[in-house]
């Protein structure tokens, strides 16, 4: 029985596949997302200023990872090497070389090289420009694109886990304890989000994990009414009553024999819940109550593209780049839907 049962899921899980697979936007989304990603994360060997490599005098050294102080190099000062100084290029050049990423600028970088006034237009240094305060947008939009992703993935992540829980305690005991969780969430829902965080943004300074954990508090649950109904109507069926009189525990019979069926809502979801996360993020650094002042972020730099309506460059980049990632998610997640639709089984 237990082999027959390993065989259906792995079966159901083959034939969920290929729907994936068979709905070509969705697939296409997936690989591009995919590689897109990867790249973001190694995003300091694609952007950088500093070197990937240097031979300098016999010797192999890697900036990239490790940091060396001027004198290393022949220079006068004890501090870490600003690679992008011509005098220290220049002491580098006469004993060795040095093997640059594609982009030798990160986000941070200020590009005081233009003879253009900032923000400066596209051109073979910066091919989208700099942004008002001469930071290279490609490198900006390299780690914004990184920073949204990561964070969009956590919020839906953690959010969908404590949705789950949440929902699957309610559904499963029912009585008093659904009626007071369902109080809980209707009274949770309904605070001012964006109040509280413009009030606590002016109290402490707020960072990744500051954001993460803030809207965590409220971003988990979009899930609760699904997988509460799921348990709802799972708790009845005769296997899990006859579960349930063979002695078997209320948390192992709601991991092994309900929560299977709740997670295919969760999963459905979980791509339109990243898209919305990511989307949250940006508005707030639209707004100024996101991410620290000179964080790479996509929102950031929209209101800068609004601030500065002659550099149409700013605006132009950071809205391609944000609508090609919700895009992205939005296809991967209709792929998901039809993948988990039991009207499209073959």
């Amino acid at each position: 029985m237990a082999g027959s049962g390993f065989v259906s899921e792995g079966s159901a899980g083959v034939r969920r596949w290929q729907q994936f697979r068979s709905n070509r936007r969705g697939y296409g989304s997936l690989w591009i997302f995919t590689v897109l990603f990867v790249l973001t994360l190694g995003a300091e060997l694609v952007a950088n200023d500093r070197p990937l490599y240097i031979y300098f005098q016999g010797e192999h050294f890697f900036p990239v990872v490790i940091s060396y102080p001027e004198t290393r190099f022949g220079g006068d000062f004890a501090t870490e090497a600003v690679y992008r100084d011509p005098h220290v290029r220049k002491l580098i050049e006469k004993g060795g070389f040095m093997l640059w990423p594609l982009i030798p600028f990160s986000y941070e970088t200020v590009h005081f090289g233009r003879s253009h006034a900032f923000p400066a237009p596209p051109s073979s240094e910066n091919w989208l420009g700099t942004d008002d305060q001469g930071r290279d947008v490609m490198a900006r939009l390299i780690y914004g694109f990184r920073v949204s992703v990561l964070f969009g993935i956590c919020l839906a992540g953690l959010g969908s886990a404590m949705g789950i829980l949440v929902g699957a305690v309610q559904g499963y005991f029912g009585g008093w304890v659904d009626l007071a969780g369902q109080r809980m969430v209707e009274i949770w829902s309904g605070l001012p989000v964006l109040y509280l965080l413009i009030l606590l943004s002016s109290l402490i300074m707020p960072d990744f994990w500051w954001l993460l954990g803030i809207m965590l508090l409220f971003g988990w649950m979009n899930l609760v009414g699904l997988v509460r109904a799921e348990f709802l109507k799972g708790r009845n069926l005769e296997y899990v009553r006859a579960a349930r009189a063979l002695g078997m525990g209320h948390g192992r019979v709601m991991y092994r024999h309900i929560l299977p069926n709740a997670m295919v809502a969760a999963l459905t979801f979980l791509p339109f819940q990243v898209s919305a996360a990511i989307g949250s993020l940006t508005a707030l650094d639209f707004l100024g109550f996101g991410l620290p002042p000179g964080s790479p972020s996509l929102g950031e730099l929209l209101a800068q593209g609004k601030a500065n309506l002659h550099a149409p460059w700013l605006g132009m980049a950071a809205f391609m780049v944000l609508a090609l990632l919700l895009s992205l998610l939005v296809f991967i997640g209709e792929a998901v839907r039809d993948a988990f639709d039991p009207r499209l089984e073959g």
